[in-house]
């Protein structure tokens, strides 16, 4: 699609008139018209500004003319993975677990692969294959090329060193010691609360990425501990292996 057609289907997708678009975007209805013929596009100012206010990329806004590649882990990216800055805009180099709200979440490379392997074993490598495969293909992206300039001196480490603490000072009965957490995206954790009438409601933010693990139990085979925190709580739940029934054990402000 060009960029006129996908204008026109985003604004017609949230029910917008162009005047109501124009509004929205701080420009006049006769830019949007122009926009949906194809006489004129939206300069790179404008861009930012659709692609925060209707959470689409630019690169989307133009016609996905390139390939989008988390320069952290190597990832396809789709607008739904897209990781964020702290403004909440979009940054089209990252996915959401390697760059959450202005922070980059990994510091070292062999920890992302220890964390990618399993996710790419279930895509059909060996471990082997994955390994080769991430120790060729980190050295060449753009985060760890340029890590000395962006990394924040080990700040986000301490703070997981820090979170880690607090969890295994928790004493949760049955529940091994952490010894990493990594980055999770609320959308993707299947973690419901069950409020008093029976019903259930999600507890995470879809559009928020937290720090977590899975630890299986050590008094009942079957049972997983699920551990997720962030700057502001930290929560324990438990579910079967199979992702069955999730049940929160401990919610607790930090």
């Amino acid at each position: 699609m060009e960029t006129k057609e996908i204008l026109k289907a985003l604004r017609e997708k949230h029910h917008l008139t162009q005047d109501q678009m124009a509004e929205r975007v701080m420009v006049t209805r006769q830019a949007v018209s122009r926009w949906e013929t194809g006489e004129t596009q939206p300069n790179t100012d404008t861009l930012r500004i659709l692609s925060k206010e209707f959470n689409v990329s630019i690169n989307t806004l133009l016609g996905s003319p390139r390939q989008l590649i988390c320069q952290c882990c190597g990832m396809p990216l789709e607008d739904a993975i897209i990781g964020r800055n702290k403004d909440g805009s979009m940054n089209e180099d990252y996915c959401q677990w390697c760059y959450a709200d202005g922070t980059y979440t990994y510091s070292d490379m062999d920890d992302l692969i220890r964390v990618c392997i399993p996710q790419m074993v279930k895509q059909g490598f060996s471990e082997e294959q994955a390994r080769t495969y991430m120790k060729e293909k980190l050295p060449t992206l753009d985060y760890w090329k340029r890590y000395e300039e962006l990394s924040d001196n080990g700040q986000f480490e301490e703070f997981k060193k820090k979170l880690i603490g607090e969890i295994n000072d928790l004493r949760i009965e049955g529940m091994p010691k952490v010894e990493n957490l990594n980055a999770l995206v609320g959308k993707y954790v299947n973690l419901e609360y069950r409020l008093p009438g029976g019903s259930r409601v999600k507890f995470l933010d879809d559009q928020t990425t937290y720090l977590g693990n899975q630890l299986e139990s050590e008094i009942r085979e079957g049972l997983c501990f699920g551990v997720l925190a962030n700057m502001e709580f930290i929560l324990v739940c438990t579910y079967e292996k199979d992702g069955e029934n999730p049940e929160l054990i401990l919610y607790r402000k930090r």
